[in-house]
This record gives C-alpha cells, structure tokens and sequence, in this order.
C-alpha cells in the first residue's frame, strides 16, 4: 500500500475544511479526485504533500509519516500544482538540476531521462529560457518533467489538464501510465471529468469536507442507483444537491 489516509481533520484555521476523511492510494493505482470547488481537494493534497499539519488523523506513505522521518517521506513524493511553481531566477535547465539534487539522483541517468521528456514535450531547446516568462502550457510541462525525471513513489496531481494542449495531455497520460506498470501510484484532482472517467481505477468523492463516496466507475453507479450514469452526471447531481442546500 502507497497513500493512506486515516481519519483526517484539517484545514487552514481553527474550522476544519476535512471531516474524518479516509481512503488510500494502492501502488499502481489511479485515483481521481472529484468535487466541487471549495470541497477539500486540494486542502486534501496540501496534507499529502506536508503543506499543512492535521488537526488529527493521519497520513502515511508506505507506513510512513511526516512525523516519523520528513526528509524520507517527502522523498516518495512527486508534486505537479494547479498553478506552476518557478524560479525566476533560474533558468530551465537549472530548474531540472535543482530537482535533481533535492532528489539525490544519479546525475547521469536524471539527465538522460529529463531529455527525453523535454523531447517529448518539445522544451528541448529551451534549456537556457527562463520558464517563467513561458506561456501557461508550457509552464506546466516545466512542471510534469521534473515530476517525472524522480523515482518517486506517489505522484501527487492538481489539476493536471488545464492549459495543456490535445497533444501535451496525451503525452502526460503516457507518462502516467509507464508509472504505473513501474509501481508508483497517482492521485490526481481534476475537473476534466471525461479524461478521468476513462483513465483512474477508482475515484473518490469528497464534498463538504467528506468522502461521499468512493469506487470504481461501476460502484459508484450503483451506488447513485444509474448504471449509465458518468462521472460528469455524479458531479452535476453534487452540485444540484449543494445548492437546494444554501
């Protein structure tokens, strides 16, 4: 088992965002996150990746805490944010051989590999740009090659999709599926429902600080009682049932 979350409550002030949220990633494995705005995703994942501290609960990777060793917990991670994190100081290629040494890599074999996805990604000969000056799409590409230059084990994604191009979201998705028959597990929030639908093995619903539910696209059609349903239907019937509420 990666990801296990236990019993959380947390958030960013003294009112929890997250009720007792619990649910795990297995290695291999593709989870979507799923919910309205507002909901708890990313207050999930800043938890994941040690941003924020639990009111209580826990979270571990591979049985390990944050609490029990920080340097080798945040080691297993792999973070790509909603919105791109750079330097502006630093050039692209600084950038990829910062994420090398924060990761310890083999200086070699992380060049070898970071130049196939700058290939891939078509950032090959922009190595002396400075990403910050790029345009979104691009900045986010910066983002998804130094998340899969490490030997991470968990991949923590927000909301992957927005900005890149058909071609860009493609290529992530190959990626995200070489890691997965390597043994590393996803867990990704997106609003692309379509693209989720097709690609996690399970997904997990949060709203209003909780898991409602979670599955399989086949078990969470039965549990919304519509065997045809998709996950954008179980999104509407959320947002539907939010607002008879306000």
């Amino acid at each position: 088992m990666s990801l296990k979350i236990d019993k959380l409550v947390g958030g960013y002030s003294r009112t929890p965002v997250l009720k007792g949220v619990s649910f795990d990633v297995a290695d291999g494995e593709l989870v979507g996150l799923i919910g309205l705005n507002g909901t708890g995703k990313s207050t999930t994942l800043n938890h994941v990746i040690g941003l924020l501290q639990p009111f209580s609960g826990t979270v571990t990777i591979d049985g390990i805490s944050i609490n029990d060793d920080v340097k080798k917990y945040k080691s297993k991670i792999a973070y790509i944010p909603e919105v791109p994190i750079l330097y502006k100081e630093l050039t692209l290629k600084e950038h990829i051989e910062t994420t090398i040494m924060a990761y310890g890599l083999d200086y070699d074999a992380a060049w070898n590999k970071a130049m196939k996805l700058l290939k891939k990604f078509r950032l090959d000969k922009k190595l002396n740009w400075f990403p910050i000056n790029f345009s979104k799409g691009m900045r986010q590409k910066v983002m998804i090659v130094c998340a899969f230059i490490t030997d991470a084990k968990l991949f923590v994604i927000d909301e992957p999709f927005l900005g890149l191009d058909p071609v860009a979201v493609n290529d992530l998705l190959d990626l995200i599926n070489q890691q997965k028959s390597r043994g590393s597990s996803i867990i990704m929030s997106t609003h692309v429902l379509d693209t989720a639908e097709r690609f996690c093995d399970r997904f997990v619903l949060i709203h209003d600080g909780q898991v409602k539910t979670e599955g399989t696209l086949e078990q969470l059609r039965s549990q919304f009682g519509n065997k045809e349903m998709s996950l954008n239907d179980m999104y509407l019937k959320l947002a539907r049932e939010e607002g008879q509420n306000e």
